[in-house]
C-alpha cells in the first residue's frame, strides 16, 4: 500500500531527515521536496519545516528560495532563516533579515540573533545587540535561554558589567549561565 503524505506528514518527514542529516536524509528530504504538491508550498508549517531541513543540508540557496517564494511568512519561518543562517556561519545575513522581520518577536529570536551578534562582534553587531537587548520584554529577561545567550554577547563584547546586571537578575541560574559568566570573552 502506497500513501500519498500529506502537509503534516511532509512537516514530519522533512524535520527527520534534518534531525538526521546524512546522505540518506538529504536524498530523501530533497526528493520530497521536489515532489512535494504546489498547494501545500503556501502553507507555512510544511515550508517552514523544508527551510530548516535544507539549512541543516547547508543547502542555504534552495532555502532561500522557498522563503523567497513564500507568499505569508510568520516569525517562525523567519527563525528557522536567521537560525539556519546563523547555523551556515553567515552571521552577516542572518542580522539583514533579521533587521527586515516586522513581527513581534520569540524569546527563540533573541537568543538566536544574540548569538548572530556575539560571533560577529563588530560594530554593527554591537548596535543591533544591544538596542535589541534594551527593548527585550521583561517576561524575557528571566528565561535562561534568552538570558545566556544576552550574557554570552555582552561579554563578547567586553561589557562585563551589564553582562553581570543580567546575570544578577536571574532567578533561577543553571550551569549553562554560569558557564557564560565564567567563559567570559
Amino acid at each position: 500500500m502506497k500513501i500519498e503524505p500529506d502537509q503534516f506528514n511532509l512537516s514530519t518527514l522533512f524535520n527527520a531527515c534534518a534531525v538526521l542529516n546524512n546522505n540518506r536524509a538529504m536524498k530523501t528530504g530533497k526528493e520530497l521536496l521536489a515532489k512535494m504538491p504546489e498547494n501545500y508550498r503556501n502553507n507555512n508549517i510544511t515550508s517552514t519545516s523544508a527551510i530548516d531541513m535544507l539549512m541543516k543540508f547547508g543547502d542555504v540557496e534552495s532555502a532561500e528560495r522557498i522563503f523567497r517564494s513564500m507568499k505569508a511568512k510568520d516569525i517562525i519561518t523567519y527563525g528557522a532563516m536567521v537560525k539556519g543562517y546563523v547555523g551556515n556561519e553567515m552571521f552577516e545575513k542572518a542580522l539583514d533579515l533579521f533587521e527586515q522581520i516586522h513581527l513581534s518577536l520569540t524569546n527563540v529570536i533573541y537568543a538566536i540573533v544574540f548569538n548572530a551578534c556575539a560571533k560577529l562582534c563588530n560594530d554593527r553587531a554591537m548596535k543591533i545587540g544591544k538596542e535589541l537587548l534594551a527593548k527585550m520584554p521583561e517576561n524575557y529577561r528571566n528565561n535562561n535561554i534568552t538570558s545566556t545567550s544576552a550574557i554570552d554577547m555582552l561579554m563578547k563584547f567586553g561589557d562585563v558589567e551589564s553582562a553581570e546586571r543580567i546575570f544578577r537578575s536571574i532567578k533561577a541560574k543553571d550551569i549553562i549561565t554560569y558557564g557564560a559568566m565564567v567563559k567570559g570573552n
